[in-house]
């Protein structure tokens, strides 16, 4: 059954016109009126609705019914990311959002090749989010994750750092220094389920400095062994990594 994001109040019985890409998307599809699809707002669980009215450029839908079914990891698990270049960036939350990451966080570091400024940081953000939206329609996920605005990591940790911040239970930085410990091990002895927020660099890693500022901030040095990694490949093992551990 085709499923659209639907990011209003559903209730049963309604009937309303379904959003600008929803609609678009139903009339790529060519449904026709009586045909039931799949809905879904964020809120939890999905709904399904029967389609009144094909318009020109609007599509109008009955609630029918709500199902209590989630499809989401035991362990909700946050990716803060130096950018990594062109397409890969878009690969990388698509993947993530199928993973069922609860957040993505773009930065800006010593070490990015991406650099965003004025309105291509919003027009990207929006477009990533967009990114996210279509991978839960795809893979069944009924929680989409937050694209957050692009961030200078420098500016994000002292935020991370700060008394006020409310950071997940554990957080973990993937380290090419010397001395981190094996991610797996962290994550045995955290708490079971416990929120991970995971800091990874772009092409190249995190620089020296900011290795240092991150684990100042309180960030745990971790490893996925001795293989050198791309910059999305570690995120989404690490992302992994996290939710079997839950």
């Amino acid at each position: 059954m085709p499923r659209f994001h639907c990011p209003v109040a559903l209730t049963l019985g309604a009937e309303l016109e379904l959003p600008a890409a929803a609609a678009r998307h139903v009339q790529v599809l060519r449904l026709q009126p009586g045909g039931v699809i799949t809905l879904f707002n964020g809120a939890g669980g999905e709904h399904s609705a029967t389609i009144l009215r094909m318009g020109r450029s609007d599509v109008a839908v009955r609630v029918d019914s709500h199902r209590r079914v989630e499809r989401e990891a035991g362990r909700r698990v946050h990716l803060a990311l130096g950018m990594p270049a062109n397409e890969r960036m878009d690969w990388l939350v698509e993947k993530a959002a199928e993973l069922g990451v609860a957040s993505v966080q773009p930065l800006h570091t010593a070490h990015s090749v991406l650099r965003l400024a004025g309105e291509r940081v919003t027009k990207k953000q929006t477009h990533w989010q967009a990114v996210a939206i279509a991978a839960c329609e795809q893979c069944g996920g009924n929680r989409v994750p937050e694209i957050v605005p692009v961030a200078e990591l420098s500016t994000w940790l002292k935020a991370q750092a700060s008394p006020d911040a409310t950071p997940p239970v554990l957080r973990c930085v993937l380290s090419l220094a010397a001395g981190p410990r094996a991610l797996a091990d962290v994550l045995r002895d955290a708490a079971t389920a416990a929120p991970v927020l995971f800091l990874s660099g772009p092409e190249g890693g995190l620089s020296p400095g900011e290795d240092a500022a991150a684990r100042a901030a309180g960030f745990v040095p971790v490893t996925l062994g001795p293989r050198v990694l791309r910059a999305e490949t570690a995120a989404l093992a690490a992302l992994v990594l996290a939710q079997q551990g839950a």
